[in-house]
C-alpha cells in the first residue's frame, strides 16, 4: 500500500552525507510506490516556538507565527510516515530539525487533549563520530510520548567531509528501509 512520507531534513549541507542518506531512502521509497515530500529546513524561514500555547485555533494554519512552517503543516498532517534526518550536532539532532519539530506542537493544539496525530517514523543520521546514544534516547522517548511507531534508524558514523559516505553500506540500508516501509 502506497504511503505518504514527509522528510524533515535538518542538515545545512545540500550535498552532504545526510543528504546522501536521504536520497538513498527516497530512491527506495519511490521504487516501492510511496510518495515523498522533502523539506530542506536550512533553506526555510522557520522561527523557534514561542511557547505561547496560542496555536490550534485554525487547523489550516495552526501556529500563530506565519512562516515557512505553513508549507510543512499540510504535508505533515497527511503523512503516514515522518522521516527525521540530521547530522549529529553535539550528540543530538541539529537545531534546524529541533526547531521545526517543536513547531509541530501547534498541530497538537488543534486537538482537545493536545494529542499529536499518530505517525510512523524513521531516523536518518550521519556523523563524524559514533556517539548516537543521546539522540537515540531522545528519539525513542519521543516515539513513546507521541505514541508513534519507529520504523527504523540508519545511523552512519565515520563520515564528516562531504562525500565521505560514498560506497558506505548505510546507503544500501537506507534504500532498503525506504523500500520496505
Amino acid at each position: 500500500m502506497s504511503k505518504k512520507i514527509v522528510i524533515l531534513n535538518g542538515s545545512p549541507r545540500p550535498k552532504g552525507n545526510t543528504s546522501a542518506l536521504i536520497q538513498s531512502f527516497v530512491d527506495g521509497a519511490v521504487a516501492a510506490g510511496h510518495t515523498v515530500t522533502r523539506f530542506d529546513l536550512q533553506k526555510m524561514d522557520i522561527h523557534p516556538c514561542l511557547g505561547c500555547c496560542g496555536g490550534g485555533k485554525d487547523p489550516s494554519s495552526p501556529c500563530v507565527q506565519k512562516d515557512d512552517m505553513q508549507k510543512i503543516y499540510p504535508a505533515y498532517k497527511e503523512a503516514d510516515i515522518v522521516c527525521l534526518a540530521s547530522p549529529l550536532y553535539y550528540w543530538t539532532v541539529s537545531g534546524q530539525l529541533k526547531c521545526a519539530f517543536d513547531r509541530l506542537f501547534a498541530v497538537a493544539e488543534c486537538n482537545e487533549n493536545l494529542t499529536n496525530p499518530i505517525k510512523d517514523c524513521v531516523l536518518l543520521m550521519a556523523a563524524e563520530g559514533y556517539g548516537f546514544e543521546e539522540t537515540t534516547y531522545w528519539y525513542d522517548r519521543l516515539m513513546q510520548h507521541l505514541g508513534w511507531t519507529d520504523k527504523g534508524k540508519i545511523l552512519c558514523g565515520g563520515v564528516f567531509d562531504v562525500g565521505d559516505i560514498k560506497g558506505n553500506e548505510k546507503l544500501n540500508e537506507a534504500y532498503r528501509l525506504g523500500n520496505t516501509l
